[in-house]
Order: C-alpha cells, then structure tokens, then sequence
C-alpha cells in the first residue's frame, strides 16, 4: 500500500497577506537606504560644491548647493516615510508614493551628470511605487498593529 503525502497548502489569503508584508518590508528599506545616501549626497553638496560636476551646456540650471538642499529634505523625509511603512501607516504609503515620484524627476534632471546611476535609481524607484500600490496594507509582527 502506497501512503499519499500531501504538501502543505496555504490559503490564497495567507499567501496575499505574506506578499503584501515582503512588499512593504522591500519598500521600507529601499526608502530607508536611499534616503540615507541622499542625505550623504546632500550634506556632501552643501558643504563642498567641487564634489559635483557641472555641465555647462544643461538646459536646467541648478546650483550644486541648492541640489545639496534638496536631496538632504527628500532624504529625511524618506527617511521617516520608511519608519511610517514600517508601523504600517496610511499615511506612510501614499507620502511613499509621492515622495518616490519626486525622487524621480530629480534622478531625471541628474541624468546628465550620472546617467547610468539615475537610470538604475529610476528602475528602483518605479519598483518601490509598484510594492507599495499593489500591497495591501501589511503590518510587521511587534511593530505594527493591524487597523
């Protein structure tokens, strides 16, 4: 007599709910490491402009100090947008999801000066904004409370 195994099965619910915590968890820490690096980037351009180069022929004109501020205010607040998704905020989300769009359009008129940096940081960013539309709202065990 042959004994039949049989997997383990979970449920479509069980497993939407898991991607939806792996999701937040992607987006939360991409956040996190990209808000850091942006404030190095923007304290790094606020208090030496030789750091960056400028292009002179650009059809945007910018300078580098006023690009320090802004990457050091995404930054914080991307920042504190990841600790948000992390307590599975509301809020958290959709700030995530602006915030990304933003980032963006900055990494589109930085392309100039680092286009294949921007252009990997565009193709990351567009995942983040795709893990926190598609994910229902997860929350993390011991960080967050289901609402």
């Amino acid at each position: 007599m042959a004994a039949t195994t049989s997997s383990p099965r979970r449920s479509p619910g069980a497993l939407t709910a898991a991607a939806a915590i792996g999701l937040t968890l992607f987006a939360s820490v991409m956040m996190f490491c990209s808000g850091v690096l942006a404030i190095y980037r923007g304290i790094m351009a606020i208090t030496q402009d030789g750091v960056f180069v400028a292009t002179r022929d650009y059809v945007f004109r910018f300078h580098v100090t006023g690009w320090g501020w802004v990457h050091l205010c995404l930054g914080v607040v991307a920042v504190a947008v990841s600790f948000g998704l992390l307590a599975a905020a509301a809020w958290a989300r959709v700030l995530g999801v602006a915030l990304t769009a933003a980032v963006i359009a900055v990494r589109v008129l930085s392309a100039p000066y680092y286009l294949e940096w921007s252009l990997l940081l565009i193709v990351l960013y567009g995942l983040i904004i795709w893990a926190l539309c598609v994910s229902d709202r997860g929350t993390f065990p011991g960080l967050g409370r289901r609402r």
